[in-house]
């Protein structure tokens, strides 16, 4: 099961990113999670579109989502909603043909410093993610409250417990890639 995972940040001590990390190291022996960086995607502009065409950048990413069984979005929470950098990723890969979202089995999960984890961002995602057809899973959900607790210098990551979620997603999210 090959799952290729974003994450919806681009800061180098980035608490999202950790977490897709952590995903990584939690993910059964038979998930083969690779990480698709987003950095260098450029802003969306449909004029560069078109005279332009896709870029290198955003090609690179889409070609990680489809050749993927699943696709995983961690995505930080910022002033309610989904990062802009994500939001701009998603859309510049949406333009890439044949599509890669269409009928893709996806699962998403974030963290934030505050107590609601990335709750109303993960709502805004998945509304955004309905309309690209993608296959998301609906249950277990997650959201990681107070990241500070567990990232950071001297940190030692996810309890037993939130563990326990993220394998029960990522089992969650190979049954929907198989189904």
């Amino acid at each position: 099961m090959k799952i290729c995972g974003i994450s919806g940040s681009l800061r180098s001590g980035s608490y999202n990113t950790a977490l897709l990390h952590a995903v990584r190291e939690i993910a059964a022996p038979d998930h083969d999670v690779v990480i698709a960086d987003i950095a260098d995607i450029p802003l969306y502009n449909g004029d560069v579109e078109a005279k332009e065409g896709i870029p290198a950048s955003v090609e690179r990413v889409a070609g990680m989502i489809r050749e993927a069984d699943a696709l995983l979005i961690v995505t930080p929470e910022y002033n309610a909603g989904i990062p802009g950098v994500l939001k701009n990723a998603m859309d510049w890969i949406s333009r890439v043909q044949p599509g890669v979202y269409d009928g893709k089995p996806t699962a998403m999960m974030g963290t934030s410093p505050g107590t609601l984890g990335t709750v109303r961002a993960q709502m805004q995602l998945r509304n955004q993610l309905a309309n690209l057809n993608c296959r998301t899973l609906s249950q277990p959900m997650i959201y990681v409250g107070n990241a500070g607790k567990y990232f950071g210098e001297g940190k030692d990551g996810l309890d037993d417990t939130t563990r326990g979620f993220v394998e029960k997603q990522l089992a969650a999210l190979a049954a929907l890639a198989r189904a």
